[in-house]
């Protein structure tokens, strides 16, 4: 009878172990991503624009913030008209800081490179670099990450800008430092657009000239997607940000 008794008990506990419904799995949720900053110093053809300019000139800046997800805001800083020296001195560089970025992307030389006796003007060789090592350790001691990006070829037969990217390329190299060179990356499409194809990225100037500074809407997208198809490579913390 106990044997029995045992034998039918088993029978039972397996019968139900046979029956109960398997457990189910939660799903596994990826955790939030820390909302994170990058803040864009630089010039004209970074900065944000009137949507009413007559010119209807943009800035690459503009466009940074469409490759990302809202964890990730970007705060274009960049003021035409500025260098690496007026940016400091006018006090926008302390502004900048005082957002507190993750990451800071620094592009300056157009302005730089103006005549000497401007008060914009620095030295490829001497002060601009020593600018540019500013803006490296100001941004380090302020706990973000700098990304130095070379000026963007001026499109015309005389660029004078290879020295302030080669430059640049120094002074990321002597900081270890990130850099993106859109200057040769410009360089490169205008080259394999040609001459035609380069002025459906110009601005329009007021005498139906082209701009070979300054973009329109078409161009300025154009140098965004220049930068960031070197950005995640340079600094990888962005890239669970991206769309």
């Amino acid at each position: 009878m106990k044997l029995a008794s045992l034998l039918s008990g088993l029978v039972l506990a397996l019968s139900a172990c046979a029956t109960a419904p398997a457990p189910v799995e939660k799903p596994i949720t990826a955790a939030p991503l820390k909302p994170l900053r990058i803040v864009i110093v630089g010039d004209s053809t970074v900065c944000n624009w009137p949507l009413d300019d007559k010119l209807h000139r943009e800035g690459w800046g503009m466009h940074i913030q469409e490759y990302f997800k809202g964890d990730m805001t970007v705060s274009n800083l960049a003021v035409s008209g500025r260098s690496t020296k007026t940016f400091i001195s006018e006090g926008r560089w302390a502004k900048a800081l005082q957002e507190k970025p993750d990451v800071v992307l620094i592009q300056f030389g157009h302005n730089d490179s103006h005549a000497p006796t401007l008060p914009e003007a620095t030295n490829a060789a001497t002060d601009f670099r020593e600018y540019l090592r500013k803006y490296i350790d100001d941004t380090r001691a302020a706990g973000g990450v700098p990304v130095l990006i070379t000026p963007m070829c001026r499109r015309s037969p005389t660029d004078n800008l290879q020295s302030y990217a080669d430059a640049m390329k120094s002074v990321a190299a002597e900081k270890h430092v990130a850099i993106i060179d859109l200057h040769a990356s410009s360089a490169k499409l205008y080259a394999e657009l040609g001459p035609e194809g380069v002025k459906a990225l110009e601005a329009n100037l007021a005498n139906g000239q082209y701009d070979p500074t300054h973009f329109n809407a078409a161009g300025a997208k154009a140098m965004a997607k220049l930068v960031m198809a070197e950005l995640p490579t340079e600094e990888p913390q962005i890239n669970a940000y991206l769309k």
